[in-house]
């Protein structure tokens, strides 16, 4: 090609190759199949914008609530200053969304880790809005304070294909001089379920 003709196309026809590779994989993660784990979320009247639906800035808290959720609930992460050895800082946060949803919806928000390293992790998130039938999905008590992994049997209740998927990477540190900090082995344990060679 010649290097007039490449300057005239959009960026996006020079790495087609990859872009397309890249398209395969935003494909994948949003299938149940990608995720590790799952978490309820009940969108709330004040999520919702003057369209009707769930403002795009909301995602952003779906998804930290679950990060926040499974990493307290299965890996210890403690969250008083005071007692905690480390403190997460999220760094890099990225959202597309595919389809709307809005109040009283629940959707279900789901969350895997793609690279835990010494003192970061990449995470790839989710949510998947309940399937347009007369009955909803039915969500608990232990759902909202457990969650649950996949395969569960109530992800049939959730449309199979995202409306949302997103990506996140924490780094942790210590509380003070704020210098990252290698995961506690228990810690790490809990985010190496996540791991699965769907999730990459």
């Amino acid at each position: 090609m010649t290097c007039w003709v490449s300057r005239l196309l959009p960026r996006s026809v020079h790495s087609l190759g990859t872009s397309s590779k890249n398209q395969r994989v935003e494909d994948c993660r949003r299938h149940h199949e990608a995720y590790g784990y799952f978490l309820p979320i009940q969108t709330r009247w004040q999520d919702s914008d003057q369209y009707g639906q769930v403002n795009n800035a909301v995602y952003y808290s779906y998804f930290d609530t679950i990060i926040s959720h499974y990493l307290i609930r299965y890996c210890g992460l403690r969250t008083s200053l005071l007692t905690s050895p480390m403190v997460g800082f999220m760094v890099t946060n990225q959202c597309t969304s595919h389809k709307p949803i809005s109040f009283p919806q629940v959707p279900v928000a789901a969350l895997a880790a793609e690279k835990v390293g010494h003192s970061s992790v990449n995470y790839h998130l989710a949510l998947f809005p309940p399937k347009a039938t007369k009955e909803l999905p039915s969500v608990n008590h232990w759902d909202l304070r457990d969650g649950f992994f996949s395969g569960h049997p109530k992800l049939v209740h959730f449309d199979s294909l995202a409306c949302t998927n997103g990506s996140s990477v924490h780094v942790f540190v210590t509380p003070a001089p704020r210098k990252p900090t290698g995961l506690p082995e228990d810690f790490r344990r809990g985010l190496l379920r996540l791991v699965s060679p769907a999730s990459v």
